[in-house]
């Protein structure tokens, strides 16, 4: 199930119509709850790893956010992912953090969703969510969403989506300059 943009229209006040590009419509979802919960809880782990408390390690295969903590322990988060033909990896750093943050659909999205706006304001609407954090010079972003059951999934255009609830955890957590790391 892939969702990417939630407009106004007429509906009754629980429900919103999202864009799913997988089916390329507009379709009618429940719109209960501006931050949701997933069926994967955040939680604190074992996790040996030779990366300093800190850092960010995601593992797209497991749909894990590991937050590199002190004594071998690590804040675990449930993630989605980018869907297939966005996957990526690699190494960066967080370069900016924002709340509530505007959301501006790239080019080759807007291409692919000719009905996307060209900006939209930060809100309990927006795909970005309550929290973002940017990483390195890169179009991708660990951010909100309002679609719980999204998370675990790979539905996303390559961006790191948590819970609203779990991503102000770890944007409260989390350092611009930060590593971030991202495998497979």
């Amino acid at each position: 199930m892939a969702v990417l943009l939630a407009v106004s229209t007429v509906l009754p006040s629980s429900a919103a119509l999202w864009y799913n590009p997988e089916t390329n419509k507009f379709e009618e979802r429940s719109a209960s709850g501006r931050t949701g919960s997933s069926s994967i809880r955040k939680q604190i782990v074992n996790y040996e790893t030779n990366h300093k408390p800190g850092t960010i390690v995601i593992e797209t295969s497991e749909r894990r956010l590991y937050l590199v903590l002190e004594g071998g322990k690590a804040m675990k988060y449930g993630i989605g992912v980018g869907r297939d033909g966005f996957r990526w990896s690699g190494t960066h750093r967080i370069t900016r953090k924002a709340e509530w943050p505007g959301w501006t659909p790239p080019p080759a999205m807007r291409k692919r969703v000719p009905d996307l706006p060209a900006y939209m304001p930060g809100g309990p609407d927006n795909p970005l969510g309550a929290r973002a954090l940017y990483i390195g010079s890169t179009l991708y972003r660990v951010h909100g969403t309002s679609e719980p059951w999204s998370i675990g999934q790979a539905v996303s255009s390559g961006c790191i989506r948590l819970t609203n609830d779990d991503v102000m955890d770890l944007y409260d957590r989390v350092r611009v300059g930060a590593l971030i790391v991202v495998n497979h």
